[in-house]
């Protein structure tokens, strides 16, 4: 059975996120998205989480709550983070790590599993969370209605 997963803040969740997402579950037999907290953007994880079980509802979703701060590719950082990871996915029979991220290497390399990136140069899906969040109204097009919706109150976000 391949078993896929992926990590990521989802501040706020994009088209590139669900690009990515969907990839794992075109090749993968069950894909798991672990959300970590954030305060990037004043949306708790679990209402984040929902942004993704709405579209995806055989997706398992794992929550990342209080991570390390300590962030980087060195091998301090990386280890810092690996052993957390680690330990939220230690039940699971991992084969693949679907990231476009450079720190998908890291990841795959330290659980030995397949490193499988997506879109890593954003030629497909040109935009980034931090994009959308410095201005939800002119990048609204890369979100879904309902992030969209819960982003533009600007009670409930952090733009």
């Amino acid at each position: 059975m391949k078993i896929g997963f992926t990590i990521g803040k989802f501040a706020p969740l994009h088209k590139g996120h669900q690009y990515l997402i969907e990839t794992a579950l075109k090749e993968m037999d069950k894909v798991i998205v672990v959300v970590y907290d954030t305060d990037l953007i004043d949306i708790p994880s679990e209402k984040r989480a929902n942004w993704i079980k709405e579209l995806y509802p055989d997706i398992e979703i794992k929550f990342a709550h209080n991570p390390p701060m300590q962030y980087g590719l060195d091998d301090e950082s990386v280890n810092i983070q690996m052993k957390y990871l680690t330990n939220i996915m230690k039940d699971e029979k991992l084969t693949h790590f679907y990231s476009s991220e450079k720190y998908g290497a890291c990841v795959a390399k330290y659980m030995n599993i397949v490193d499988r990136r997506v879109d890593n140069e954003r030629k497909i899906i040109p935009i980034e969370a931090t994009q959308v969040r410095e201005n939800i109204e002119k990048n609204k097009k890369w979100v879904e209605y309902n992030v969209y919706k819960d982003c533009k109150n600007k009670t409930d976000c952090s733009f």
